[in-house]
Formats: C-alpha cells, structure tokens, sequence
C-alpha cells in the first residue's frame, strides 16, 4: 500500500522561509563589519541567527514530542539574535534600523 506523506515541505513552512529570510539578512550586517567587530559581536549574531533555521529543520524531521524541543532552542536564538545582538550592534551603529525590517 502507498502511503502519501501528509507533512509539508520544510521549504513550504512559512516560519522557516521567515527565518532563511532573517539569515540572508543577517549575513548582510555581518559581511559589513570589520575583523574586529566580527570576532566581538558578529560571529554571536550570524551563528545565533542560523540557529533559528537549523533548529526548525531539525526538530520538524524529528518523531518523538520531546524531540520538539529544538523549537524552543529556535525561539530562544531568534530572541538571542534580534533582542539582544542585533539591537547591540544598532546601538553600537553598527547597524542600521532599516536592516531591522523583515
């Protein structure tokens, strides 16, 4: 018997299209910054801004309810990247609202 797979795509999820979108423009901030400030603040800010991704991807393939963890390890990394690390470097102006925006 063929059994059709009732899940959605990753890549249709709106939530993990939102979070590619967040890297993409995360991954402008950091190319922007100096070696300097890349190793003080922007490594933190573009590993913790994948992680949202990452963590979405890994905890949607996975089958047991306490694998569905990594989807509080994703909100608290989107908290980690944008209260706190992208706020810094704008209040650094390292970065500028515009980049702000979704």
């Amino acid at each position: 018997m063929f059994r059709v797979n009732k899940y959605i795509p990753l890549k249709d999820l709106e939530v993990y299209g939102l979070a590619r979108k967040m890297s993409s423009i995360a991954w402008g901030i950091y190319e922007e910054l100096s070696w300097q400030d890349k190793k003080i603040m922007g490594d933190q800010f573009i590993e913790s801004t994948d992680s949202v991704g990452s963590n979405i991807a890994e905890g949607y393939r996975r089958y047991h309810y306490l694998d569905k963890i990594k989807y509080y390890t994703s909100r608290a990394s989107l908290s980690e990247s944008f209260a706190h690390w992208l706020e810094l470097l704008y209040e650094r102006k390292k970065a500028s609202k515009t980049n702000m925006i979704l």
